[in-house]
């Protein structure tokens, strides 16, 4: 098989240099009759005929060597224009130079450079008319699904391209959309643009399409809802073309394509990470992460791995999950090794003994309750973990001078009005109050909200619902929440920790609220399941129609990087802690996070 594709290949690249050869005569003879006013008189048919010999031998010498012929090229590539360009023109010149200055070829001078021109204008367009019927045969496959491209930007020109050419890629292109007005009744490779996004359903039906692709890899998140909403009244099932930087620099392929997710509903845009900053605080240090077996918590180590640290401890009480974080960053998960540490942060004893014997230089502190409506249920669960053992773990990092510590906080401690947000938010309290007592070290917590796939998220919920066949179950219409997917939201933490002063929360820009109802929609629809039916549950206690990210009268202060802004919280030392019963539990937290009654929260 090999062998007949080189000999296929070879017999090709003979019969382009036999074509060349005949455009070359072609050429000049037509020169000639233009030069000398469509009459060919006797004595120059010696020199055409000379002249056309020396060309033909020329332009396959210089083919050959080191032109066009020399390899396979695809046909009518940019690479083969440009050889064949330069094969072309030199050969020319070389006719050119004899006819001017000797005898040997009796021809006018302005017919080299005329038949040049007429040369490489026909040698191209050769190739250019095989190389669209060869498309359209290609284009013409049976059994593909029939694919509308919007988007006639670079991205989605590749892709007709590739589409076109690949006959086993089980898409035909049949139309492109762009809202573009200047691209409008543009070809690629066949396949025109037939209107803008508003003319999808149109388009659809004409061109009888059964699938969507959006092949604009910026697209907004409005952008891709609206497509995938008018996809979804098409009757068209949606593909995306994912962002070049996740193609590593290749052409995208049909293989590239991907099912529409919610991630892309987000629109979340590439964190730009100072990458400089970062890796000073973390190569070649000692760094220590509680709640390493977590959604946050892993990714923290994941990222934190990639910057070469002296040594990496990674600290839960949960054993499974400490076992999953070390075989996703070692490939294996023997359990046997000094950097996972199994502790429960609650036992003061056992948190400073871990301190004591790792001596972290950096500590992510990601371990915390954080289910809402549990937590209102249990307050002094909240309570142990999320006050009184951030206490302890800020304790220990004292103890042994800790340089850099990052409390993981969220977007509920923000004018809180549940056991959730205000324990987190006396953990924030507690971090900024360590840091006026340690003048040589960094204490910064970093707040955001809902992270996409982490352990109990929404999207988690709903796809097991819908799995299930409903229904889908929303506490209310119109409620809302702030989204980010977990690597975005582990490097903006990373980054905060770096460039954060010590004694402030770090906000993370969360971008627009998502609807939630909308979201659910959104997958029942990405689901297939249409039937599946949304029940509205009621708000439950403590939780808010629509989060927030700073209380009110906090003041907003910009950072060293544009998707982080920081506030001020008053500081709360750990000493002025006076636990309560448990029946107090739920005052206590409200007076000790500085909010207000609770009767004004909830």
């Amino acid at each position: 098989m090999a062998l007949f594709t080189v000999r296929r290949a070879l017999v090709t690249r003979l019969g382009w240099t036999l074509v060349d050869a005949a455009c070359w005569a072609a050429a000049l003879t037509l020169a000639a009759i233009l030069r000398l006013d469509f009459a060919l008189p006797v004595e120059y048919a010696r020199g055409l005929v000379l002249g056309a010999l020396l060309v033909a031998v020329l332009q396959t010498g210089i083919g050959w060597l080191w032109g066009p012929y020399a390899v396979s090229h695809e046909l009518g590539s940019f690479e083969e224009a440009g050889e064949l360009a330069r094969a072309t023109v030199g050969t020319g010149a070389v006719l050119a130079v004899l006819v001017a200055a000797t005898d040997a070829i009796a021809l006018p001078r302005s017919v080299p450079v005329t038949g040049t021109v007429l040369a490489l204008s026909a040698m191209f367009a050769g190739r250019f008319v095989v190389r669209a019927r060869s498309t359209r045969r290609t284009r013409a496959s049976a059994g593909a699904r029939r694919a509308i491209v919007f988007g006639a930007g670079a991205g989605g020109r590749v892709l007709v391209r590739s589409l076109t050419r690949d006959p086993g890629s089980g898409i035909q292109a049949v139309a492109l959309l762009d809202d573009d007005g200047a691209k409008q009744r543009l070809t690629i490779s066949g396949v025109r643009v037939r209107g803008r996004r508003t003319d999808l359903a149109t388009v659809a039906a004409d061109r009888e399409a059964d699938t969507l692709i959006i092949a604009v890899p910026s697209a907004s998140a409005e952008l891709v809802r609206e497509l995938s909403s008018r996809a979804a009244d098409a009757g068209l099932s949606v593909l995306v073309l994912p962002p070049v930087r996740e193609l590593f620099g290749q052409r995208p392929t049909a293989g590239d394509l991907r099912d529409l997710d919610v991630a892309d509903l987000l629109g979340r845009q590439p964190v730009d990470l100072d990458m400089a900053v970062i890796s000073q605080q973390l190569s070649g240090r000692r760094v220590l992460v509680t709640g390493a077996g977590g959604s946050i918590g892993s990714e923290l180590c994941r990222q934190i791995s990639r910057f070469f640290p002296e040594q990496l401890f990674m600290l839960d009480r949960d054993e499974s999950g400490l076992h999953a974080t070390q075989m996703s960053i070692e490939g294996q998960a023997l359990l046997d090794t000094d950097s996972l540490v199994l502790c429960d942060i609650r036992d003061v004893e056992a948190v400073r003994e871990v301190f004591e014997r790792t001596r972290p230089d950096v500590v992510f502190h990601a371990a915390a309750l954080k289910h809402l409506t549990l937590l209102e249920r249990h307050p002094d669960e909240a309570l142990k973990t999320n006050v009184v053992g951030t206490a302890n773990v800020i304790d220990a990092a004292r103890r042994v001078g800790v340089d850099t510590f990052v409390n993981i906080s969220t977007d509920k401690a923000a004018n809180p009005s549940c056991v959730l947000g205000w324990s987190k938010r006396i953990a924030e309290r507690l971090t900024a109050a360590a840091d006026a007592h340690e003048p040589h070290a960094r204490y910064t917590s970093v707040r955001f909200g809902n992270v996409l796939g982490s352990r109990g998220s929404v999207v988690l919920s709903f796809t097991e619902q819908i799995r299930q066949g409903g229904p889908v179950t929303v506490t209310h219409p119109d409620v809302e929440r702030y989204f980010m997917l977990i690597p975005e939201a582990c490097q903006l933490v990373l980054q905060a920790g770096s460039i954060g002063t010590g004694g402030e929360v770090m906000v993370l820009d969360m971008g627009t609220p998502v609807n939630i109802t909308e979201m659910a929609r959104t997958m029942i629809h990405l689901s297939g399941r249409p039937d599946i039916e949304i029940v509205y549950t009621g708000l439950r206690p403590g939780e808010k129609l629509s989060e927030e990210l700073f209380t009110p009268g906090e003041e907003v202060r910009a950072s060293a990087h544009p998707l982080v802004t920081s506030v001020l919280v008053p500081g709360l030392d750990a000493d002025g802690l006076h636990l309560p019963s448990s029946a107090d539990v739920r005052s206590w937290l409200v007076a000790y996070s500085g909010t207000g009654p609770v009767s004004s929260r909830s």
